[in-house]
């Protein structure tokens, strides 16, 4: 069964940031209920790993039983967009205009599952990411910099550089950082935007935006509780690093080579 968190106000958050893809998965209510009492929960995937996409689903389909659910909230659909009014039937396009669906960033066939899930039990899906036209503004933002402590900062920095494989030009970190810190700024205001008594808010996102001294716990106020989720396939170097409260385990990918990748992309 899963463990209801009430608050003295009356109000239970729970916010997960995963990926999804398929119905029951095993442990999936234990793993719930074993999480401590909080106001906000944020469990973080990695965008390529199926395992997280599994338990996304599955998770959505076990606070909606239960009627916990209050809205999903999703990195991947600019905040804003909703499927709200949209009825339980609506079908995968209706849902996918609503939500004015990016199927070039985030493929559809991966994240579609679990958004219906939600659509299929009356559940609101929101868009939680910064929009893509307030991306120039931000990067041009200095103040976003104060958002996070020095050694934060310096870390969000390193994040930018290693995770372009040191193939940005350095003008371009600073900036760039200021749009991962405004993005978070944002999925956190959606989340808080979405609170409801005695119900919880879902939240999907990358594990690097749940880390507690670099995102979107950074935003929430200070007066919900939180606890972090991580959610690893294999073995990982973020676990190491810490910024989270407890690790959902999956098997290890396939290795791949990620720089390959971006290094064909940037190229002129």
């Amino acid at each position: 069964m899963l463990r209801l968190w009430r608050l003295r106000s009356g109000a239970l958050v729970l916010v997960i940031l995963l990926s999804a893809c398929a119905s029951n998965v095993p442990g999936i209510s234990q793993r719930i209920a074993a999480l401590p009492a909080a106001d906000v929960i944020l469990l973080g995937e990695q965008h390529d790993a199926p395992e997280h996409q599994a338990l996304q689903r599955a998770a959505v389909m076990e606070l909606a039983q239960h009627g916990q659910l209050a809205a999903l909230a999703l990195e991947m659909a600019d905040q804003g967009m909703s499927t709200k009014g949209l009825p339980q039937a609506a079908s995968e396009t209706e849902v996918q205009q609503a939500l004015a669906w990016n199927s070039t960033g985030w493929d559809w066939a991966h994240y579609g599952p679990v958004v219906m899930a939600a659509v299929r039990r009356g559940v609101p899906v929101l868009g939680a990411n910064l929009p893509r036209s307030a991306m120039r503004s931000a990067m041009a933002d200095t103040t976003l910099d104060q958002r996070l402590t020095a050694s934060a900062l310096e870390q969000q920095r390193d994040a930018i550089r290693s995770g372009h494989c040191d193939m940005l030009p350095q003008s371009q970190i600073a900036p760039m950082a200021r749009i991962q810190i405004a993005r978070d700024a944002a999925m956190a205001s959606t989340v808080v935007a979405a609170v409801e008594p005695g119900k919880t808010v879902l939240l999907i996102a990358g594990g690097a935006h749940v880390l507690r001294e670099l995102g979107v716990p950074v935003h929430l106020p200070a007066s919900l509780r939180s606890h972090v989720v991580l959610a690893v396939a294999g073995e990982s170097e973020r676990v190491a690093r810490g910024g989270f409260d407890t690790v959902w385990r999956t098997a290890a990918l396939a290795p791949k080579d990620y720089c390959a990748g971006l290094k064909l992309k940037l190229q002129p």
